[in-house]
Formats: C-alpha cells, structure tokens, sequence
C-alpha cells in the first residue's frame, strides 16, 4: 500500500525532504502523497522515513491503494530506472 498523510498534519515540514521518490508535497491545505511515487520507501529503507521522522503520527497505509511488498519492489525499480535514464541525459549521457 502507498502511504497518505490526513488531516492532522501540522505541515510541519518534516516529511517532504526524508522521502527519497519526491512523492510528497505541499498540498492546498496539507502535505499529500503522490500514490504512484510512494514504495513505503522499499529499496531505501527497512521503513518509510515520513513515518519515522512525522511528530504527530498522521501518516498511516492509504486503504485505496493496496500493494505487495513485491509491488512496490516493482515500482521502486521501475522509479529508479526511470532516475537513471533520466540523470543519464541530463549529464550527456556521461558515466563518470
């Protein structure tokens, strides 16, 4: 499952620079989560880091996006690779 922030949240803006896919960001009213960017940090780190660091808790499993570990293994690799094509023509297409 890909994670969502609720309205609790204080945009305390703790969450948004510890997610390693840039899948938060500053909504209307809160910070929100990009569900298609979110893997609950799989292939970063053994947690989400939003939840980790989020002082007031308000960041639990989004119920309308259910996903595998292996699915978001997936969609991490898919994210990355999509980041290395990406950097690749930034640079050149240099590998140094």
């Amino acid at each position: 499952m890909a994670l969502m922030i609720t309205d609790e949240c204080i945009n305390c803006d703790v969450c948004e620079p510890v997610c390693p896919n840039n899948a938060i960001y500053a909504g209307e009213v809160i910070y929100e989560i990009n569900s298609s960017l979110c893997t609950e940090c799989v292939g970063h780190f053994d947690e989400p880091q939003c939840v980790v660091f989020c002082p007031v808790d308000c960041i639990p499993l989004n119920p309308e996006v259910v996903e595998s570990r292996d699915q978001l293994q997936a969609k991490y690799q898919q994210l990355t690779a999509i980041k290395a094509s990406t950097d690749d023509s930034t640079d050149g297409g240099s590998s140094q």
